[in-house]
């Protein structure tokens, strides 16, 4: 009987102890935090310690009172929000912080070359290459339709991804109408 017991106990007990020592990882469809994003960080019924229009540096951090710097680059707002909490309990031990993302300022994306608009574009949601070539305007009549390049810069080196218009435009290889990262270069020849 001792050993089925311990069957039962021992994966409950390995299961507390994974989460309680390993947070749970954000989810794929939760938004990262970015460099050049502004947050909205507010502690309820503490009016000074709010403040609007915290812009993430681009060492991924933000100051806030109290709590000194946060890193918030790569995180949720539920996880900004527990650091936050959790550094303010010394001063405001029932802190209840609410953080928002009040405006994307990293999802940052180029278009260059033989387009309508070339320039930056900064969206709030993901977007693939077609959809990129439209914010743009579209090609213009002398755009080198199969030769069309994203350029990423992955770490210290760069990647490329060719995107043929022609092929795409006519339903075939659809595959190279990747999701744009933050970022990345839609370069028209």
């Amino acid at each position: 009987m001792k050993h089925l017991f311990a069957l039962f106990i021992s994966p409950l007990l390995f299961t507390l102890l994974f989460h309680a020592a390993c947070p749970p990882l954000a989810r794929a469809d939760e938004y990262l935090i970015a460099p050049a994003d502004v947050l909205d960080i507010s502690v309820w019924g503490e009016q000074e310690l709010r403040r609007d229009e915290l812009v993430v540096r681009p060492d991924g951090k933000i100051s806030f009172p109290l709590a000194g710097d946060v890193e918030v680059a790569g995180k949720t707002t539920a996880e900004v929000k527990d650091l936050i909490e959790n550094a303010l309990r010394p001063y405001v031990p029932q802190a209840a912080v609410t953080v928002i993302v009040a405006q994307l300022g990293s999802m940052q994306f180029y278009v260059l070359g033989k387009v309508q608009r070339p320039g930056m574009y900064n969206v709030g949601k993901g977007l693939n290459v077609l959809q990129a070539l439209s914010m743009a305007g579209g090609l213009t009549p002398f755009a080198k339709e199969k030769e069309i390049v994203v350029i990423r810069s992955e770490g210290t080196s760069t990647v490329q991804f060719p995107f043929n218009y022609d092929q795409v435009k006519e339903g075939k290889k659809l595959e190279q109408n990747i999701p744009l990262q933050r970022g990345d270069v839609v370069l028209v020849p």
